[in-house]
């Protein structure tokens, strides 16, 4: 077979005697003066953005904030990405930006709301574009200000003379020039103006500048510890989650087995037998037959029903179909207990946190019957939309026994929460001795799908 060969360009060995080129020291207070020049000019391009911005923030509380407010910030994070780029290229060092991702279309009220909490980078970077039009502007200014100094001096030399005796006086510094000595004295001053400029200006202009960009785009050290520490205790939450949530599956991959074996799969076989001592007494004994026949349909009637009941508890029909609020409804016509039913849903949540929060109702409305000698119960389904976050999935289900009920003690609560966790729900319950008992599930989760219940 043919063998392929590396086409990139090998480098190439450097003739004896040749030394690897190094930025001169000349070379290097000119590219810190350029790099002054190019700051300065971005903080003429802020300028604009904070007038942009500005005028987004005069029409926050009107109509017109969804359509401004997320281009605005967009540019300004576009333009503060620019300086976190020549800050991380110049400096060496990491510039972290830790940005909260936006979990919902409607984006003009996410970011108003990031704004007004007056914390994280969104934030950050809305001060520094109405900042540094003046602050980081005037520190990059300062080496271009040394060098139109030394060029006004040169001309001061040249042509001060003269202007003087036009206009009566001119001033270069504190010089009055009046004559050739203080003319030339100020063509000195002006002249010492550039080395000042790309010697000492221009590397302590972009150092200070790097600094000031970090103090205000930066995060601080609190704040990163805090997220580091946010984001270790959502690892964890994640492995306990996924290992509940591997448990669950594999329990309930057991419970099908068992129901399986101990339920439809006995009737199937005794049915087959049925069948089979059938077949024996055909021709001897057609009475017994017919009994036999009759024995078998009912064995295939319960094996059906089983099966049913069995795909029921794996993901109901009416649930795929309905939605959750009409199978909650359908669980309230089976209930011993008087159930109402109210729901407030404009849309579908994902299938999953459907599924989960459905078999959480399931099991509380099975409590309720079971345990709390209660004689109705409510059911309140609603969802509520967030501004930083997908929305909320809140179910409430309220009956009125006798109370006690306590998540600590027994497993049916604890499986609930275990189930929601692994969708970063949340289970209260408020259950005092007398009644009556609320139980709250509130689920992260967004509308995906259209509407189809009846609610």
């Amino acid at each position: 077979m043919p063998t392929t060969t590396d086409t990139q360009p090998q480098p190439q060995p450097r003739p004896p005697g040749l030394k690897k080129a190094h930025p001169t020291r000349s070379s290097a207070h000119a590219g810190a003066f350029t790099r002054s020049l190019l700051l300065w000019a971005l903080s003429l391009r802020a300028l604009w953005v904070s007038l942009w911005t500005t005028h987004a923030h005069l029409f926050l509380m009107s109509g017109l904030r969804a359509k401004l407010l997320p281009r605005a910030v967009k540019n300004v994070r576009k333009l503060a990405d620019r300086q976190r780029q020549l800050a991380e290229e110049w400096s060496g060092r990491d510039f972290p930006a830790p940005y909260r991702e936006l979990q919902t279309t409607d984006q003009g009220p996410a970011l108003r709301a990031q704004l007004a909490s007056r914390e994280g980078q969104v934030w950050r970077d809305w001060r520094w574009a109405n900042l540094h039009p003046y602050v980081g502007g005037l520190i990059a200014f300062a080496p271009l200000a040394l060098v139109l100094s030394g060029v006004w001096g040169l001309v001061t030399a040249v042509f001060g003379v003269r202007l003087s005796q036009e206009w009566d006086s001119i001033w270069y510094l504190f010089i009055p020039v009046q004559n050739w000595p203080t003319a030339a004295l100020a063509g000195v001053l002006g002249a010492l103006q550039f080395p000042l400029a790309f010697r000492w200006a221009a590397p302590r202009a972009v150092s200070l500048h790097e600094r000031y960009l970090r103090a205000i785009l930066a995060p601080s050290e609190d704040e990163l510890r805090a997220e580091m520490a946010e984001m270790a205790h959502r690892i964890d939450h994640l492995t306990t989650t996924r290992t509940a949530a591997v448990d669950t599956q594999m329990a309930e991959i057991r419970r099908i087995e068992r129901d399986l074996h101990d339920g439809a799969q006995a009737r199937l076989v005794a049915m087959g037998m049925t069948l089979d001592a059938a077949e024996h007494l055909l021709e001897s004994n057609p009475e017994a037959v017919r009994a036999l026949l009759a024995e078998a349909r009912e064995n295939s009637t319960k094996a059906l029903q089983e099966l049913r009941d069995l795909v029921r508890g794996i993901h109901p029909p009416v649930l795929a179909d309905r939605g959750l609020a009409d199978a909650v409804r359908s669980l309230a016509l089976i209930s011993p207990l008087r159930t109402e039913v109210r729901a407030d849903l404009p849309a579908r949540p994902e299938p999953p946190v459907e599924s989960a929060a459905y078999f959480a109702v399931s099991e509380l409305m099975t409590n309720a019957a079971k345990h709390s000698g209660a004689g109705r119960a409510r059911v309140d389904i609603s969802h509520e939309p967030g501004l930083t976050t997908p929305g909320t999935l809140r179910i409430k289900v309220t009956d009125d026994g006798r109370g006690g009920a306590d998540a600590t003690r027994g497993t049916g609560l604890r499986g609930i929460e275990q189930r929601l966790a692994t969708f970063d729900g949340v289970l209260t319950v408020s259950s005092p001795l007398g009644g009556p008992t609320t139980v709250t599930l509130e689920v992260p989760c967004a509308l995906s799908s259209p509407k189809t219940t009846s609610c």
